[in-house]
C-alpha cells in the first residue's frame, strides 16, 4: 500500500523514518479533492474487512457482547449505515467543534453531509454541548437500552 499512495500522493507523504506519516498524508488530501478521494479508495476497503474480521471475531467469542460500538466518521458519507443494526449520531455546533480542535480550520466538514440530515437518519442522537459527564450518562443510557433490546440477552 505505501508503493501505491507515495506514486499516486508523492513523496511528501512520507516521514522521516520513510514510512507514510498521517500529518502529511492529511496536508496532501485536504488541499486536493481528487488526492483525497484516491486515499479514500485505498482506505474504505481495508477498513471495512478490518471492522467486518471484528464483527466476526466477537461473534465467535463463547460469550459475545450484547452490542458491539464502532466510530465510524464518514458513515453516511460512504453509504455505510445498512451494515449497522442501529446507528448512533454524536455531534456538536461549527463553532463549538472548532474551538475543541484548537482553532484549526480546513474545508473537512465541507464534504460531509450535515448535521440535521445525520440527525434525522440517526436511531439515537445527541448534541454535545454539555459536560464529558452528560455525554456519559446520555451513552450509558443508550447501551442500557441496547442491550435490553437485544433478543439474546433477554433469554
Amino acid at each position: 500500500m505505501k508503493r501505491a499512495l507515495v506514486e499516486r500522493l508523492g513523496e511528501e507523504i512520507l516521514g522521516e523514518d520513510g514510512a507514510p506519516d498521517r500529518e502529511r498524508i492529511a496536508i496532501r488530501v485536504f488541499k486536493d479533492r481528487e488526492a483525497l478521494d484516491v486515499l479514500e479508495k485505498f482506505l474504505h476497503p481495508l477498513v471495512s474487512r478490518e471492522y467486518m474480521a471484528w464483527r466476526d471475531q466477537l461473534s465467535a467469542l463463547p460469550e459475545p457482547p450484547a452490542v458491539c460500538v464502532t466510530e465510524v466518521p464518514l458513515l453516511f458519507e460512504v453509504g455505510a449505515e445498512e451494515r449497522f443494526d442501529k446507528v448512533v449520531v454524536i455531534t456538536a455546533p461549527a463553532k463549538l467543534r472548532e474551538a475543541r480542535r484548537g482553532g484549526r480550520t480546513d474545508d473537512r466538514e465541507d464534504r460531509l453531509i450535515s448535521d440535521r440530515e445525520k440527525l434525522k437518519r440517526a436511531d439515537f442522537s445527541y448534541v454535545n454541548t454539555g459536560t464529558p459527564d452528560e455525554l456519559d450518562a446520555w451513552v450509558e443510557g443508550v447501551m442500557a437500552t441496547l442491550v435490553q433490546s437485544d433478543p439474546d440477552k433477554a433469554k
